[in-house]
Parts: C-alpha cells; structure tokens; sequence
C-alpha cells in the first residue's frame, strides 16, 4: 500500500472565475487512526456547484473552505482500517472527507452504501444529495399536479434530470432547457421528457411559450440569470419556484447589465401569488427514508434513469470543477479517485473467464 496521501487544498480565493493556481496538490504521510477512529481510503468524489459558494469568503449558509484546507466534497470510501466497531474493514461508506485520497473518520458523520440499491456511486447522485434535492424541491415546494407543466433548467444535469422524470411519474408535463442539442436530445429521448429547449438557441423566449402553451405552474431554478429572464413572464397565477442554485451567477464579480426586474417580479408576485423558496436539502434531512424508498424503487423500475461524467484522478478534480461551473460536463460529474481493493484481482478472473 502506498505511505502517502495526496490532497488537494483551497490555495486562494478567486476572484470571479476559478482558475488551476486557486487550487494546491499536496502530498503528506498517510494518517494513522486512532481509537474510536477509522481510515477511509476514497474511492468516489462528488462535484458539485455548490462547491464555488465554499471558496467564497462571504457569508453564506454553511461555513467556507478555509485558504490551506482540504477543498470539500461528498465521497464514497473504503474502510482499510478501523477501531470503531459498527465499521468493519471492507465496508464501503459514503461522507463528506473531501478532496483527498485517505481521510480519518470517528464515523459520526458516515454511513454505509446499499450496494443492492446499485452502483456505489450513486449514492453520490441520484441516491444521494442531488437526486434528494430534486425529490425534497419538486414535491414538497414545487408540488406539482397532474397535468401542471414544470420547466427546470439544467435539465440534464445531475439534480435537473431528476426533476423531470419524477414529474412525470406525478403525471405532470415536464420540459427542460439545457446548453445544446446533444443534451436536449438525450432529456427528450431517453429521460422521457415531454419537450427541451437548448438555452442558447436566439429565439428561446418562442421556444419556451411553444413548448408550455398553458404557461408554467412550476420553474426548478438551478440556473438564474438571462434563463429566469425568459421564464418569468410564463409564469401562471399561483406558480411555485424552487430555488436550488443560481450557477450562472456562481462566477459573477458584479451585477450583470440588463433589464430591472424587480418592480415586475414584485409585482407578479402580489398580484400572480407567485411561491418563490429557496432551499438546501439538509433542511429536509428527516425526510431521507422517504426520499430512499421511492427513489430507489423507481430507479430499479426503470423510471428514473441517469447519466455519469466520468473523471478519472484526483488531480484532474479542479480541471472538471472548472469545467462544471462552465456546464461543461454531461450528467452527474464524479471523480474516480481509486478502485476497491481487490478489484484489480475480480478483472484478471472476469477476463479469463
């Protein structure tokens, strides 16, 4: 086994844009646990939007990566070694250790993946905090009804994905907007929805009124920005507004130049009775053996499918992140940091049959 473990830490905070010198690998001997403590050797990293707001200084609602600290992320681990007692060695657990190859853990803050619910690292996506976002915000905000249309942007992105299709279970019109044809093609075509539109098409606002005729009862924002600009005005009386992110903002040094929707949006929302929430999915934390059962039972029916973009190393994570902030990247962007011990030996026999 090797002696050393690499991370990656936050080196400065950007200012607008991310760039490779806001990031630091660093190499440093393997921590040994200690009682009531377990090493956790990282086998999955999760990226994820929410990580630009971290490396942020301002106030925002969970504390930000401090400059010399191990940048944050989910992740799925291997216990190598372990003195606490409900986490036997071998056991495969998902957490928040960050962007690091090993990691110490008392286990308060893991728990064990269900390996019979599918791959591993889905407890990553659709298993885990993206697909309990889009379940938690679309139904218990959005709270569509049978024959509402709900528009999401991001609509092939690991949270916006999600929205779509469990709006279709609930019997609603779902209708995505995303950056291009190959994306749109796939929200169409293989995640069922009922129409997508490719945000950088020039006549979107057309688009947009074509493929929701009886206007919009739900909007999943993910995205903000010239996006919201164009749905608003579809917006019908009593519509709700889940507010999960705001990407297009994520980078912004200023306020963009454009029209002042303020006195309109105020007023549509007195006089529409418009729904506008924001929310983090840990404000539904007590609703994740929900979120489990009927995720997982629609994801093994073949009603919910998903898409993983694949990156292979933990030194290519600030690359991707960069990349995702840029929507960049197809699906659910994961970092595949290690294999699981072992694996190398099940692929020698799988090929010799």
């Amino acid at each position: 086994m090797t002696k050393t473990t690499e991370r990656i830490v936050l080196a400065s905070r950007p200012v607008g844009e991310p760039t490779l010198d806001n990031f630091r690998l660093e190499e440093l001997p393997i921590p040994q646990p200690g009682p009531d403590q377990m090493l956790l050797r990282t086998l999955w990293l999760s990226l994820d939007p929410y990580m630009r707001g971290r490396m942020s200084g301002a106030p925002s609602y969970a504390k930000p990566v401090g400059v010399g600290d191990v940048m944050e992320g989910g992740t799925i681990s291997e216990v190598v070694a372990s003195n606490v007692p409900r986490f036997a060695k071998g056991s495969v657990v998902v957490g928040h250790t960050g962007w690091q190859t090993y990691a110490l853990s008392d286990g308060s803050s893991v728990q064990k993946v269900e390996p019979t619910r599918g791959p591993i690292q889905a407890a990553l996506g659709v298993l885990g905090m993206p697909g309990m976002t889009a379940y938690m915000g679309l139904l218990e905000i959005g709270k569509p009804a049978a024959g509402e249309t709900v528009v999401v942007a991001a609509a092939s992105g690991a949270v916006g994905s999600v929205v779509g299709q469990i709006a279709r279970i609930k019997g609603a019109r779902a209708v995505g907007i995303a950056g291009g044809p190959d994306k749109c093609r796939y929200v169409t075509e293989e995640l069922g929805f009922d129409a997508c539109i490719d945000h950088r098409a020039p006549d979107l606002a057309r688009r947009l009124a074509a493929a929701c005729p009886k206007g919009i009862d739900v909007y999943f924002e993910n995205v903000g920005g010239a996006i919201f600009e164009v749905v608003f005005p579809r917006l019908n009386p009593f519509a709700r507004i889940p507010v999960c992110g705001l990407i297009s903002m994520y980078n912004a040094t200023s306020l963009t130049p454009g029209p002042i929707l303020l006195p309109h949006l105020m007023r549509a929302i007195l006089t529409k009775r418009l729904t506008f929430r924001g929310f983090i999915v840990s404000d539904f934390s007590g609703r994740y053996g929900d979120f489990m059962h009927d995720v997982s039972a629609w994801v093994g029916e073949g009603r919910i499918k998903y898409r993983e973009d694949v990156v292979e190393g933990l030194k290519n994570a600030p690359r991707a992140l960069i990349g995702l902030l840029r929507g960049e990247n197809f699906g659910k962007l994961l970092v595949r940091v290690a294999y699981p011990n072992g694996w190398e030996i099940n692929q020698q026999r799988v090929q010799k049959g």
